[in-house]
């Protein structure tokens, strides 16, 4: 990876998580409303959906965060099979991908 897309300078946490083996080649961005932040990963399109989602909620959100109660969506659709790798997903480098509540949460 030589360059970093415009989207990971954009306000993120110091740093970027990384996933996957070998060398990463792309970088995605991954957005929680939740709690107003982002984080940059930088992996392999190889790498499953799953795997993102479940370092990206432990990361934004916190250890006790179960990653089965949310949502990740890509695109502004939600990627409904998580056992598919990041490219069969349609990422590229320089992706967004939001991770919600899967189920609407009370206003308290």
């Amino acid at each position: 990876m030589t360059a970093r897309p415009f989207v990971a300078e954009l306000r993120t946490r110091d740093g970027a998580l990384r996933i996957g083996n070998g060398t990463p080649t792309m970088a995605v961005r991954v957005e929680s409303a939740e709690v107003w932040d982002a984080v940059v990963v930088e992996t392999n399109p190889s790498v499953a959906v799953s795997e993102l989602k479940r370092t990206a909620v432990a990361a934004l959100l916190g250890t006790k965060a179960i990653p089965d109660d949310f949502v990740l969506k890509l695109r502004g659709f939600e990627v409904l099979n998580e056992d598919v790798t990041l490219a069969e997903s349609g990422a590229v480098d320089g992706s967004i991908y939001l991770v919600a509540y899967r189920r609407r949460r009370p206003v308290r």
